[in-house]
């Protein structure tokens, strides 16, 4: 693996790379994305192949700024200003009509694009010093956790890139809040660190309450994702030498003690996970989080992992 500390000479060929057709591995406050020019057909059908993802799942188009919407969006209801303004940078991606010259190999086939503005510095001066909008799916074989250290990328997967970007531990630690904005009802496709509550307290009304659209306009909509090797199971307690996440004291090196704060428990999640996959556990016992709006992502990912 070639992790690179993030300089002015390590992030300028990282931007080389990119504007060859390249794939390097970025952080965001997130999670660590395999980033290629997203208007690339050929860079974006290389990050396809090097994660195993279904062609038809939509990458999120990563910008550095508002000003640089037109370079992917067709159109846009004003209400976009107002979500940007209170958002981005940030961990809210907003789904719009695409312009044709962004490849249906980066949207998964369908007239819409997902696109954010990542709140990482070196995201945005990497987006900047590319000079174009880059596809950043999280840098992890498909279905399987995401990373959010540098040392968490898939050492198969980072061994197929010339460099990893170390930009330290993930902010956010679960992906972006989906927001669907090409019907009069816009719906979160995706739960995040951006609550329903946020969006609708600048929306000024309630969020679409019908069943999303059959296409997946979004990625992580799979029934299983974000699982790790090991099997995820949903409990009410951890017994002594089982293997887990814990609010309670750990009884033993395989259970991790999470915090009760769910954005703590969030930027910690796939790090703990990970930490257990490692220790090659056949099953991780998850004590379920307390309910609630402000877990909701937890509960997804969760969901997801543990799914069958």
């Amino acid at each position: 693996m070639s992790i690179h500390i993030p300089s002015s000479e390590s992030i300028a060929e990282a931007a080389r790379v990119i504007r060859e057709g390249g794939v390097v591995v970025m952080p965001t406050e997130t999670v660590y994305g395999l980033a290629c020019d997203a208007l690339n057909d050929r860079a974006v059908a290389r990050v396809f192949e090097l994660k195993g993802r279904p062609n038809e799942n939509p990458l999120i188009v990563h910008i550095a700024g508002l000003d640089d919407l037109p370079k992917v969006a067709e159109s846009w209801p004003p209400i976009v200003e107002k979500l940007a303004e209170r958002f981005w940078p940030g961990p809210l991606t907003m789904v719009l009509p695409k312009l044709p010259s962004v490849p249906f190999q980066t949207t998964g086939g369908l007239d819409t694009v997902a696109v954010r503005v990542p709140d990482h510095d070196v995201a945005l001066v990497l987006i900047e010093e590319s000079e174009r909008p880059l596809a950043a799916p999280s840098a992890n074989p498909f279905g399987r956790l995401s990373p959010t250290r540098a040392e968490d990328v898939d050492p198969e997967l980072a061994a197929q890139v010339p460099m990893v970007l170390d930009g330290g531990p993930c902010r956010i630690g679960l992906e972006s809040t989906v927001l669907d904005l090409t019907s009069d009802e816009p719906r979160v496709l995706r739960p995040g660190s951006v609550s329903r509550a946020d969006i609708q307290a600048v929306l000024g009304r309630p969020l679409g309450s019908a069943p999303p659209p059959a296409a997946r306009k979004s990625p992580g909509l799979y029934q299983r994702h974000y699982a790790p090797r090991a099997a995820v199971v949903l409990a009410e307690a951890l017994t002594s030498g089982q293997a887990g996440l814990t609010f309670g004291e750990p009884c033993g090196p395989n259970q991790v003690r999470m915090p009760l704060d769910p954005r703590a428990y969030a930027a910690q999640l796939y790090n703990a996970l990970q930490r257990l996959d490692a220790m090659g556990v056949d099953e991780i016992r998850v004590v379920l989080p307390p309910r609630g709006e402000a877990w909701e992502a937890v509960h997804d990912r969760l969901k997801k992992a543990s799914a069958s």
